[in-house]
């Protein structure tokens, strides 16, 4: 079949930008206002808008609609959105709108205390919420209430029935104060040895695909805060592959009684820029009171990045990212791990192609078993073979460790992991600046990786910096097969900044690395390819890399006589 000539196929892009356009132009703006408003208004403008949350759940929306709350005014109860038809030309909008009476910058807040969410999508499409501040701190949960009767959020956004939906954005969101229970319940202290806890809790911003015919997928997560909540901040829940293609990027998280962002189910995302600290906090009673920065579970194709994992605690896990089991293709990159209870790296059983690479890792570990409750040893480095209580151990597979720079204070114990049915390891590049003592210790799950442990196949360790040779224990499975030792001097060891992690012994670790090539066996490798163009402060990696995160630069005068 021929082409129509230019001429048409021009005319018939006039069509439809018009049809496109004439859609935008008759795009109706809903207002609220919790004072002014009342609920038999039309809401088509400022002088005669809606009232309640209750009434907007009940529109009509249309492509390209949009729902406006007024700045500075709180909204009791939640706003529902079902099957709603946004479009990716048009899609539906959820924000504040500013007027005389607010002050500048004032964001509109929507209370869902007693409600299962501030705002709940169901089934929806193409839909934009931004902002807003959320909160919902007690209130249990009325009758009335739309949504999942045990959890309370401050945005849900919920697949249940057979579907593709697609383009959700939360954009310049705040959520804080996030509680089911009313101030002052005490959660046993037992709640916190369940895997990911058994009661009533509060979470910041929810993802759940709960039909294995619906799917999620083009995602994005902007420029929020999430803050004081009594279990995870983000958090994305499917079965395999259920959500896809998500882009976090920006995210503050603060003092989050579980983790701060967590997926299940997950194929495909980009977290980038995470402000993650205080994950497992012990603020508030009503907390879950344990959580790493950042975990994944079944979970594959995910790149994070250029972000900051600080202060995870609890008696468990409480890493800053780990890795659980049944994952492929992670890569961790480019971050900032400190002061995380539970340790720097930790990647379960069934895992395949996981890279740690270009991080900066401080103080990780400090956990003891034993104290304070804690049921696991902190551990710097662990790989694990642990897939569930009742399941065989299986070792992760192809695991890339390389150019991270690890420095731990003379108070602490650095503690290693290694499963005896691991496979294929490449530890390669790294900075260990240890000034205590390192130990070999068990795996600490309900079976520990314990006995005679055999010669792990497919291993490339080699070409890492040590302090001392002490830094890695004598009796690990694992050993360098050609360590460096010495001080690479840091600019201020113990900081909590990047760039205090620059070497002044520059000759010590300039151009001292080996490249990095597949482990042996390994004929995937990572996505995106083994070369890393820069290095965690943004310098140009050359032809042959050097040790550690910071890939320190010749002088200008060298580099002009290269």
């Amino acid at each position: 079949m021929m082409s129509p000539p230019p001429s048409k196929r021009r005319l018939r892009l006039g069509f439809v930008l018009a049809w496109i356009m004439a859609g935008c132009l008759h795009a109706a703006t809903y207002h609220l206002h919790p004072v002014r408003g009342d609920d038999a208004n039309s809401g088509l403008s400022p002088q005669t808008p809606l009232r309640s949350l209750a009434r907007a759940s009940g529109l009509s929306l249309q492509p390209g609609d949009r729902v406006v709350l007024a700045a500075g005014q709180t909204f009791k109860g939640q706003l529902v959105l079902s099957n709603v038809p946004g479009t990716a030309e048009a899609p539906i909008v959820i924000s504040t709108y500013a007027h005389g009476d607010a002050t500048a910058n004032a964001l509109a807040t929507i209370d869902a205390a007693g409600h299962a969410a501030g705002i709940l999508l169901r089934n929806a499409a193409h839909v934009q919420i931004e902002n807003l501040h959320l909160t919902g701190n007690g209130g249990g949960m009325l009758p009335a209430s739309q949504g999942s009767r045990d959890l309370r959020c401050g945005v849900l956004v919920l697949a249940d029935q057979p579907g593709d939906y697609a383009g959700i954005r939360l954009a310049h969101l705040a959520v804080r104060d996030v509680f089911f229970e009313e101030p002052g319940f005490v959660r046993d202290p037992r709640e916190m040895r369940t895997a990911n806890g058994t009661q009533h809790y509060g979470w910041g911003i929810r993802f759940i695909v709960s039909s294995p015919a619906a799917r999620l997928r083009d995602l994005t997560v902007a420029d929020c805060e999430i803050a004081n909540v009594s279990h995870t901040g983000l958090k994305f829940t499917a079965p395999s592959n259920g959500i896809q293609n998500v882009t976090v990027e920006r995210l503050r998280v603060r003092d989050t009684g579980g983790p701060g962002v967590q997926m299940s189910g997950l194929r495909g995302g980009r977290f980038r820029e995470l402000d993650v600290q205080g994950s497992g906090s012990t603020k508030d009673t009503r907390n879950w009171k344990r959580g790493s920065g950042l975990w994944t579970w079944q979970t594959s194709d995910v790149v994070i990045e250029r972000s900051r994992f600080l202060n995870a605690n609890g008696p468990g896990d409480s890493a800053g990212v780990h890795i659980d089991y049944h994952c492929r293709d992670i890569i961790v990159q480019h971050n900032l791990s400190a002061h995380n209870a539970g340790g720097f790296y930790e990647v379960l059983g069934n895992n395949h192609n996981i890279a740690y690479r270009y991080n900066v890792s401080v103080n990780d570990g400090h956990r003891v078993k034993g104290r304070n409750g804690a049921f696991q040893e902190g551990k710097l480095f662990w790989l694990s073979g642990y897939t569930g209580d009742k399941s065989p151990r299986q070792g992760p597979c192809n695991t890339y460790f390389h150019n991270n720079t690890i420095f731990v204070a003379g108070d602490i114990v650095a503690r290693f992991a290694v499963a005896p049915t691991a496979r294929g390891v490449l530890i390669a590049n790294n900075i260990f600046y240890l000034q205590g003592r390192s130990q070999t210790v068990t795996g600490d799950q309900n079976r520990p990786d314990v006995g005679e442990v055999p010669a792990i196949p497919n291993v490339v360790f080699r070409n890492n910096l040590f302090l001392r040779p002490d830094n890695w224990p004598a009796d690990s499975v694992l050993q360098d097969a050609a360590p460096l030792f010495g001080d690479p001097g840091f600019v201020n060891g113990g900081g909590v900044r990047i760039e205090d992690y620059v070497p002044r012994n520059v000759e010590l670790v300039r151009d001292r690395g080996i490249p990095i090539l597949k482990i042996p066996g390994d004929e995937r490798g990572l996505p995106g390819g083994l070369r890393v163009e820069q290095d965690i402060l943004g310098n140009r990696i050359a032809d042959r890399p050097g040790l550690g995160a910071i890939a320190v630069p010749l002088p200008a005068a060298a580099q002009a006589n290269r």
